[in-house]
């Protein structure tokens, strides 16, 4: 068995540990930015971390009216630029804490007059002792060179920080999390079933839109590096501009549907999808009723949580990343691959 499938399968006790320790970080970060707002939030990451940094732009601003960015780490490593960055809070993602180039970045902008904050799995590693606070994950030692728990572990972090910036994020939602990970585990005899259909894929295209956009990323990098599929990922809207036209017959297309505010433009893709025969999977939950009756391919989470924020996919990306995890890592398997020892990777990877 897969330490890949195994670790993906330890995502609710990892989430537990994270929330229950977290909100301490959490309680602290909260009472400084509420004696000093910051003025903007930038986030820095690369790889998996980089995905779970696009979640945490869309969760800030959403629920914060925060503005939030993307640090581009080679404007401090290559250019040597300084940046003004007085009054913004400055956040760094990696698993290991020792990826030198978002290190790099969280040190110049402390000298840059920003507030830093690290998220990270490893509590002794040098991101810890650059960032002026933390927020760790508590995955567990991660064996797999393919982040699983890690990437959901940083999602509840974001979540964390955004509740620390006065957002729209309540502590006994995110207390629903862990079981709706738990929940979502069973899909996976379900997609042991599918992956055998993709066992010759060598491209597909991931689509999500919004909070779920960052999933639409991960999942196609979980595919690039465990079962080298060339897969092109996508927002529902930006696909239907140049992208479409990669759109025909039999193309593997897998699609993150949640209930809400996405849902026109997510079925906007689904009928281009259908109307030139793509081959499509659809990630959604027992809320979208219609919209499974009328998929061919359809995992469905079950949905016992009862949320009181009303933004029906806000706590969505975390549970449906896990049927997008199983599937990769099945995936790998079936094609005779190790997920676990990807070719060419290793667990940390140092750039400037």
């Amino acid at each position: 068995m897969s330490k890949m499938l195994e670790e993906v399968r330890q995502q609710p006790e990892a989430l537990e540990r994270t929330l229950k320790m977290g909100l301490r970080s959490a309680k602290a970060l909260r009472g400084h930015f509420e004696a000093h707002p910051p003025r903007m939030v930038q986030i820095v990451a690369r790889g998996t971390s980089d995905n779970a940094a696009e979640f945490a732009r869309y969760l800030i601003e959403i629920t914060t009216g925060i503005p939030a960015s993307l640090a581009a780490p080679s404007v401090v490593t290559l250019y040597h630029s300084r940046v003004n960055l007085d009054g913004v809070a400055v956040v760094g993602i990696s698993q290991s804490g020792e990826s030198t180039d978002v290190n790099a970045v969280l040190e110049d902008a402390r000298k840059s007059g920003a507030f830093t904050i690290g998220i990270t799995n490893e509590p002794d590693s040098a991101m810890t002792n650059i960032a002026a606070q933390t927020i760790l994950v508590r995955a567990g030692k991660e064996k797999s060179v393919a982040a699983t728990k890690t990437y959901t572990g940083q999602l509840l972090a974001m979540y964390l920080l955004a509740h620390a910036l006065g957002g729209n994020v309540d502590l006994e939602d995110l207390r629903q999390l862990p079981a709706c990970a738990a929940s979502a585990l069973g899909t996976e005899k379900a997609i042991a079933e599918l992956a055998p259909r993709y066992r010759f894929m060598n491209r597909s295209i991931t689509v999500g839109r919004g909070l779920n956009y960052a999933n639409a990323l991960e999942f196609a990098l979980k595919m690039i590096e465990t079962s080298y599929v060339l897969t092109g990922r996508f927002s529902a809207a930006d696909l239907m501009h140049g992208p479409v036209a990669l759109l025909e017959d039999s193309l593997p297309a897998f699609v993150f549907a949640p209930p809400g505010v996405t849902g026109p433009s997510i079925a906007t893709v689904l009928e281009r999808l259908d109307s030139v025969k793509a081959d499509t999977l659809v990630i959604t939950d027992a809320r979208n009723k219609k919209l499974a009756s009328k998929t061919a391919r359809c995992v469905q989470l079950a949905w016992t949580a009862n949320f009181r924020n009303d933004l029906a996919d806000l706590y969505t990306p975390i549970p449906y990343i896990i049927p997008a995890q199983l599937f990769a890592g099945h995936l790998a398997v079936i094609k005779g691959l190790d997920p676990d020892k990807p070719r060419s990777l290793t667990k940390v990877t140092r750039t400037i």
